[in-house]
C-alpha cells in the first residue's frame, strides 16, 4: 500500500477555506474522503496541484481564483423584490428558498437582507467571485475498491474490513 496520494487512492483530508485576508471562512475537522484521479467531486486543481504526492499528516495549500474554484459572481442569480410581494416566511435573513428557472432547473437562494422595504435573495455560492485559499491536511490514504474507481465515490469501510483492490 502506497503512503502517497496517487491515482486510485481513497484520500481522507480535513480542510479550511481562507479568504483573501487569511481569515477562516469555512472549516471541516471531520475528514472528507474522495477517490484521487477518478470522477471525484473535488476541484481539479486541488487534486492535481495540491494533493498529488502528499503523505498522511502533510498539510498542503492552494489558492483558488474564481475560475478554478467557486466561479464568478452572477447577478442573474440574485432577486430583489418588495417585501409585500414576498411570503412572510422569507422575511428573515438566512432563510432558503428553491426557485426554478424557465428551463425547470432548480436554484437554491438565500435571503441576504431585508431592508428599505425589500427582500434580497442570492443564489450564488458564498465564495463566488472570490479568490479562496484552501488548506488541506491528509489524514488517511488507502487503495480504492474497483467500485470506488468506477463511481468516483469513496465508500466507508468498517474498522478491520478490507476491500478488493483496483488495478
Amino acid at each position: 500500500m502506497s503512503d502517497k496520494v496517487t491515482k486510485h487512492k481513497v484520500v481522507s483530508f480535513t480542510y479550511s477555506f481562507l479568504n483573501e485576508k487569511g481569515e477562516v471562512e469555512e472549516q471541516n475537522s471531520v475528514p472528507t474522503d474522495y477517490v484521487h484521479g477518478a470522477n471525484a467531486h473535488i476541484f481539479p486543481a486541488v487534486m492535481s496541484e495540491a494533493l498529488e504526492g502528499a503523505i498522511v499528516g502533510e498539510t498542503r495549500e492552494i489558492s483558488l481564483p474564481p475560475e478554478m474554484g467557486f466561479g464568478a459572481y452572477d447577478e442573474n442569480k440574485t432577486y430583489r423584490a418588495k417585501i409585500e410581494d414576498v411570503p412572510s416566511e422569507y422575511h428573515k435573513i438566512g432563510t432558503e428558498a428553491i426557485f426554478k428557472d424557465e428551463d425547470g432547473k432548480e436554484l437554491l437562494m438565500k435571503v441576504m437582507s431585508v431592508e428599505n422595504g425589500e427582500v434580497f435573495l442570492d443564489g450564488n455560492h458564498p465564495f463566488a467571485g472570490k479568490t479562496m485559499t484552501v488548506q488541506m491536511t491528509v489524514t488517511a490514504i488507502r487503495d480504492a475498491t474497483m467500485e470506488e474507481v468506477g463511481t468516483g465515490l469513496a465508500q466507508s469501510l468498517k474498522p478491520g474490513q478490507s476491500a478488493p483492490r483496483a488495478h
